[in-house]
């Protein structure tokens, strides 16, 4: 690309620019709904599983249903209740259960609805049965399943002779130690990576004033900074405040790249590191990313390092050739087959989560860690969290051009 014409071209925008500031809404309600505690909400469970079981006419069918919908609820308000008192997460019980309560009672007159019989109840006891299986399964185990996902990338701009092991983690969303967070550190550790890259949101939206968090997670960096070079970004604007991060990241061993760019050598290999601050506002972002490579990327490899995928349409102009991001969660929770309902991105699931190749630019976007906060469930399905490892090898250019 010519020098000097990368700040020409005008930002492209997309029809989904309303989803992150209508998920925002939904989080700020989730959060008020938070603060009411789930034994006030007694009655109203015991209301929509008796309105749930109307339709079903026949008294003892009715009472059938409505005290299999109760039950279930109880269930699920026992399970969420019991994840914060046994250390597994710390969200809150009130805005998940109602949504599932709500879910629930929905199945339950949509049944009665359509087939009001005794094969039909016993078919609703085992869909409510799957269901309660997919909450402890999404609230208990996914959360702690940490997972590293390994790919390989060969450049003729990598030099040096021996591979390069780049390991990426994004959205921490540190809340309280946890297994899955001892687990980060354990799984990292036996990466041995050569180079480390974060890439934002390392408290969440219920921690970021808390001081015990902020020093929990300054522990927690401390301890991958220890294991190879690290450099770092911030993520969500209100995740990731001004004034905390500077603290948290204070006297740590870590290079916080703040609009800028750095050339690295880490073992014999160079690279161009490029860190982007996130406003989530594109408008805003892309043009300071045309300024930072306003001549190109030049002869070495370049990682772009910014925390949504929102830019990718940029970097590819830009000839990034490897541009690392989260923030999606990969959705957090996923349908089969379909993935992610909701990502918190301008593209909605364009660039949902994993790998992406347009022309010369890789882009691999993290499931990330942890999950968002306030009155946001803490549960993950088909989404478990994701430590990213990277190796990097030279290429011969001749061999790149016939394959």
């Amino acid at each position: 690309m010519p020098a000097g014409t990368a700040g020409a071209s005008p930002v492209s925008h997309s029809p989904g620019n309303h989803r992150p500031r209508l998920l925002h809404l939904a989080l700020l309600i989730s959060d008020v709904v938070s603060r009411i505690p789930p034994g006030l909400l007694t009655p109203a469970f015991a209301g929509m599983a008796a309105s749930a079981a109307w339709p079903w006419r026949q008294t003892a069918l009715q009472i059938s249903a409505g005290a299999l919908t109760l039950l279930a609820i109880t269930v699920d308000g026992a399970s969420l209740a019991l994840l914060p008192r046994l250390g597994r997460s710390f969200g809150p019980v009130t805005p998940p259960l109602l949504a599932l309560a709500l879910l629930r009672a929905g199945l339950t007159a949509l049944a009665g609805l359509l087939w009001p019989t005794w094969p039909s109840l016993a078919l609703l006891a085992i869909l409510q049965a799957a269901l309660t299986a997919a909450q402890l399964y999404a609230t208990w185990v996914e959360p702690q399943r940490v997972v590293v996902t390994s790919l390989e990338l060969a450049s003729p701009k990598l030099d040096g002779g021996k591979p390069l092991r780049v390991l990426h983690i994004s959205d921490i969303h540190f809340e309280r130690w946890t297994a899955r967070e001892r687990r980060l550190l354990e799984r990292a550790a036996e990466l041995r990576p050569g180079l480390i890259l974060l890439t934002g949101d390392y408290l969440n939206l219920s921690t970021v004033e808390d001081h015990s968090a902020q020093q929990g997670v300054r522990d927690l960096l401390a301890g991958l900074a220890a294991l190879a070079p690290t450099y770092a970004i911030t993520g969500s604007p209100p995740v990731d405040l001004p004034h905390v991060v500077p603290a948290v990241f204070a006297g740590l061993p870590i290079t916080w790249l703040l609009d800028e760019a750095t050339d690295v050598r880490v073992n014999g290999c160079r690279l161009r590191l490029v860190g982007l601050r996130c406003t989530r506002e594109r408008a805003q972002d892309a043009p300071r990313l045309h300024r930072l490579l306003s001549n190109g990327t030049g002869p070495l490899f370049t990682i772009l390092l910014y925390h949504s995928p929102d830019l990718m349409p940029e970097a590819v102009q830009a000839e990034v050739d490897l541009y690392l991001a989260g923030h999606t969660h990969g959705g957090q929770l996923r349908l089969p087959l379909f993935g992610a309902l909701i990502t918190s991105s301008d593209f909605w699931k364009r660039y949902e989560a994993g790998l992406y190749r347009e022309r010369w630019t890789t882009l691999y976007v993290s499931r990330g860690l942890g999950m968002e906060g306030w009155g946001a469930p803490r549960a993950r399905f088909l989404a478990p969290p994701e430590l990213v490892l990277l190796t990097l090898r030279p290429a011969d250019p001749a061999a790149e051009a016939a394959g």
